[in-house]
């Protein structure tokens, strides 16, 4: 059986990195967006972060420009604006496409593994999925689910 592990994805240089890098950790895969009514989610996911990477949870945003063009063309300025103005810090990659001909694989496994309330396509963005340490998909939060309702689903996966 496949685990996200068996994917790679890219930095936003362009260099890739295999997943295989985040094995043993529970992880929060997210797509984000910069110009979003959704976009202040930036700060409850990286509270989760601060609160509970000592105890090796990881979180990693991928920026996606598919819903309303709420994106910044250059990748440069969509992580500098994560930075300065959430101050994001944990891993932001490439931009992808999370439906549609050219959705990224990753994605499409995550879909595969939890589909939506009605849907498996992603319906917005700040769609997150969370993942065990050894790799399987178990939960997908809604777009609006605020990060901070995720903290009692994260800690069983820490403990």
């Amino acid at each position: 059986m496949k685990t996200i592990y068996d994917f790679s994805v890219n930095k936003p240089n362009g260099e890739q990195i295999s997943l295989q890098d985040f094995k043993g950790k529970p992880l929060i895969i997210v797509n984000t967006a910069s110009k979003c009514g959704l976009t202040p989610q930036f700060k409850g996911l990286q509270n989760l972060y601060d609160a509970y990477k000592e105890q090796g949870l990881e979180i990693l945003g991928f920026p996606c420009d598919q819903f309303n063009n709420q994106e910044f063309d250059n990748i440069d300025e969509t992580t500098s604006f994560c930075q300065l103005n959430y101050g994001v810090s944990f891993p932001m990659f490439a931009k992808i496409d999370v439906n549609g001909e050219h959705t990224d694989p990753l994605f499409t496994f995550l879909k595969d593994q939890k589909k939506g309330f009605i849907f498996k396509n992603i319906k917005w963005n700040f769609t997150k999925f969370l993942v065990d340490r050894n790799g399987r998909v178990v939960k997908r939060y809604p777009p609006t689910t605020d990060p901070s309702k995720m903290a009692k689903d994260v800690l069983q996966l820490l403990t």
